[in-house]
């Protein structure tokens, strides 16, 4: 068990220090212009996900305002508003508040729908999959597996080979542009 948390924290540092030198983890994730190689983009299957658990008043204190809404509010961004709608480099999408790649550009597709959509995470286990009764439709909420931030929402009117559209909030995520080799 000792020896998957060592090899979950080298990679997660590996594709964050791109973003920022130095400073601590939580600064690198939220640099403005990460980048970083992600031909291995964090802990794979096999992996355990180590969860981060903060409270709200501490979520509060480290996350801009915005962020904080999105991800421990549950908020949603206003359609077509997003910075990473349009964003169409090669690279990994992570969690905006813990730094776990979640989706990677591979996945990515034009869904019409205002927001960033994706047919697939990188592996299922980086994400948790819920009910959300919040509207009078049910929909299901996609949170990130280490850190429950609320990511957005999965449905099933995507293209193959999933048919499925996680549909995510721009402010949810930070991406990480592929270093050219």
């Amino acid at each position: 068990m000792r020896v998957k948390r060592i090899m979950i924290v080298p990679t997660l540092l590996a594709v964050i220090a791109g973003g920022a030198a130095g400073g601590s983890l939580f600064a690198a994730v939220n640099d403005k212009k990460p980048t970083a190689n992600v031909s291995n983009p964090g802990p794979d299957k096999a992996d355990k996900i180590v969860k981060i658990v903060k409270t709200d008043a501490e979520w509060k204190k480290i996350l801009p305002p915005d962020v904080y809404e999105i991800t421990r509010k549950a908020g949603t961004e206003p359609a077509f508003s997003g910075k990473l709608l349009n964003n169409h480099q090669a690279g990994v999408y992570v969690c905006a508040d813990c730094g776990l790649p979640i989706f990677s550009s591979k996945t990515k597709f034009h869904s019409g729908t205002g927001w960033p959509s994706f047919w697939a995470p990188i592996n299922k286990d980086r994400i948790i999959e819920r009910v959300d009764n919040s509207l009078p439709e049910q929909r299901t909420e996609v949170v990130c597996a280490r850190c429950g931030a609320h990511l957005g929402h999965v449905f099933n009117d995507g293209p193959p080979p999933t048919h499925l559209r996680f549909c995510m909030n721009s402010l949810a995520l930070k991406f990480i542009k592929r270093k050219q080799k």
